[in-house]
């Protein structure tokens, strides 16, 4: 992506200005920020898919200060009739079972892909929506098909009601108010409340969501992580090797349950040596950053004989640091030309014939076990 020219989707501001001037500091609404927008997927294929298992969705019904919440799968006769007011269909992902919806959510890729997260659509009948609440992270709101009106505003009092199924401001008290219009736009920095009703019905808004773990979530996994990498590494260590606790200046004790000190010293330096790495750190970051969501599975086919072309899977999340490769969960040391390869790989998301003609063996092989695997789709 060209991060210097201005581009209607920013209302005429190039990326770089973008993030300058409005990443996590100030809303931006843009009109025709899509010019001509049409939904990326039609009605009755969106009802299709909250029919499936694998794909995430809810239902949200309003009535007299009541509120209710169904999670999917979510069959046809399970959602109200199209003129029934105050009811909304979210449908999580849906990037990742859909081309078209993959190739919109591909025009934010001026974010980093660690911080992209997904693409949900809201359906709507007239008057339905969520609430007034707030998200921890980015989210840009763009306006497919129907008409909602947005209130916003810097929210202070963050206290939720109680006694409903979803996290509603008490008191929302909004600064500003827009009614979006198809191919419009609203970018709202974290925290920033907001309240979104349709007008009309057959109101559908594309939300592309940022991810912004938390200190302790992200903390916890990459613990986990590395204290697995840990323990399969090991395995593969001659017993000999292993540095283990010795305390040969140890005297007798007449206090046996009192923790010794020199085992306390030992146990601490044993933490930091494993979790203390910086690299160690870095990849379970990576693996961390690309694993799968719970209700991705993947196709797996033969691979092609030879590899003219090969074509990231939409479901496949791909990164890359100075010394590793990281797809769906899992890492991979590379360097040289083979690591230019895959970086290319990742950021474009296909490799033309030209690209994979200086490949070595070993990253030709790596690339067919991805086809296998149904990460990637080759020719």
């Amino acid at each position: 992506m060209e991060i210097d020219q201005p581009v209607s989707l920013l209302g005429g501001l190039s990326a770089r200005q973008f993030m300058r001037r409005h990443w996590q500091k100030k809303p931006l609404l843009v009109r025709q920020a899509v010019p001509g927008m049409v939904p990326p997927i039609g009605r009755q294929e969106l009802f299709s898919l909250v029919e499936k298992e694998e794909v995430e969705s809810r239902l949200v019904r309003q009535g007299a200060d009541v509120w209710s919440l169904k999670s999917g799968p979510l069959p046809r006769k399970a959602l109200p009739p199209l003129k029934q007011p105050g009811w909304t269909l979210l449908v999580q992902g849906v990037d990742l079972h859909h081309a078209a919806t993959h190739d919109l959510l591909q025009q934010f890729r001026f974010v980093p892909d660690a911080r992209l997260d997904d693409l949900m659509i809201s359906y709507a009948s007239d008057t339905g929506g969520v609430g007034p609440h707030f998200d921890s992270y980015d989210v840009f709101l763009l306006q497919a098909q129907g008409r909602r009106r947005w209130s916003i505003g810097r929210q202070r009092d963050l206290e939720l009601q109680d006694g409903v199924p979803l996290k509603i401001l008490a008191r929302f008290e909004p600064e500003e108010s827009f009614v979006l219009e198809p191919g419009d736009m609203l970018y709202l920095p974290p925290r920033y409340a907001h309240d979104g009703v349709a007008v009309g019905g057959d109101c559908m808004t594309c939300s592309i969501g940022l991810r912004a773990p938390s200190a302790m979530a992200l903390g916890a996994d990459l613990l986990a992580r590395i204290a697995e990498a840990c323990a399969e590494t090991l395995d593969e260590i001659p017993d000999a090797a292993v540095r283990r606790f010795r305390d040969p200046a140890q005297p007798a004790v007449s206090a046996p349950a009192a923790m010794p000190a020199a085992l306390q010293r030992f146990a601490r330096q044993a933490v930091r040596a494993a979790f203390g790495n910086d690299e160690a750190i870095d990849r379970a970051l990576g693996e961390s950053l690309t694993e799968p969501k719970p209700r991705v599975w993947f196709d797996q086919a033969p691979a092609p004989g030879g590899l003219s072309e090969v074509t990231l899977d939409r479901r496949s999340r791909m990164l890359y640091d100075a010394r590793h490769i990281y797809i769906n969960g899992e890492s991979f040391r590379a360097s040289g030309r083979d690591a230019r390869l895959m970086r290319r790989l990742a950021d474009e998301r296909t490799l033309a014939g030209r690209d994979l003609e200086g490949a070595s063996e070993d990253a030709l092989a790596l690339l067919s076990d991805w086809c296998e695997a149904g990460w990637l789709h080759g020719e």
